[in-house]
């Protein structure tokens, strides 16, 4: 019998990680010290929602929460390019950096500043790195050209095309690429050929894409997960609800013990 896989899957959701992250890699190690195996970090780095990387912070002093985010090239990119293209501008990482010693330990304010990537996922991974999250862990990451190639076709997914001098993630509608602007509102793109290389899942056909990869015999659920996901598309996983942490939206920022 093979060994078993335990995957988790997240967005990049932070420079430094929110808590309900954290508890998804403490209920995936818990897990494997029961049963063995290995543990996998599906990070879906094609999403494009800004939002996603936005990082609450609470002041040392105060105990009052702000919350920071990445600053974008410009709007174009900021509202549709995948977080792995999104590009970090060069005054930002000193800018926050400044801010940071009022909400973290000098421990990270050192590690965020040893940080060079210049997208947005990148940056992430880098700090997640540095936190010492991912020891032992292995990456598999959407927006790998290699991850898609391996991945099963989906009729139900987002393609990355250029668009005004970016790469957009546009969705698939009916064979149409549209780029969804809010509400009813979408901009129609160009329809072009495109690879698998460009394609990736939406939030109703990750679970069935991401498998087609990964082969995991059991997946950590976090609590919006478990609204949506279908067990059916993947029978084979057990799956196991992540644990319950408080502040689950807020950064973790604890210092290792």
């Amino acid at each position: 019998m093979s060994p078993p896989v335990i995957c988790f899957g997240q967005q990049p959701c932070g420079f430094f990680p929110r808590r309900f992250l954290q508890a998804k890699f403490v209920t995936a190690r818990r897990l494997q010290a029961e049963i063995g195996g290995e543990i996998v970090f599906f990070l879906h780095d094609s999403d494009h929602d800004c939002r996603e990387t936005q990082t609450t912070l609470r002041h040392l002093k105060t105990d009052q929460p702000q919350t920071f985010n990445f600053t974008f090239a410009n709007k174009l990119q900021r509202k549709f390019s995948p977080l792995f293209l999104k590009r970090i501008p060069a005054d930002w990482p000193a800018s926050t950096a400044r801010q940071l010693p009022n909400f973290v330990a000098t421990r990270w304010v050192d590690a965020f500043k040893q940080v060079s990537a210049t997208n947005v996922a990148d940056f992430c991974l880098e700090m997640y790195r540095r936190m010492e999250l991912l020891d032992g862990i292995r990456v598999v990451r959407s927006g790998d050209p290699a991850v898609r190639r391996a991945a099963c076709d989906i009729p139900d997914c987002f393609v990355d095309v250029p668009h005004e001098g970016e790469v957009v993630r546009a969705r698939l509608i009916d064979g149409a690429l549209k780029l969804h602007e809010g509400g009813a509102s979408y901009i129609d793109l160009l329809r072009i050929d495109f690879a698998k290389e460009q394609v990736s899942p939406t939030r109703d056909s990750r679970l069935r894409w991401m498998q087609s990869v990964i082969h995991c015999t059991h997946y950590i659920c976090g609590a919006g997960e478990q609204a949506y996901l279908n067990p059916a598309d993947a029978p084979e996983i057990t799956f196991v609800p992540r644990d319950t942490i408080d502040r689950s939206d807020e950064a973790y920022t604890d210092l290792p013990s």
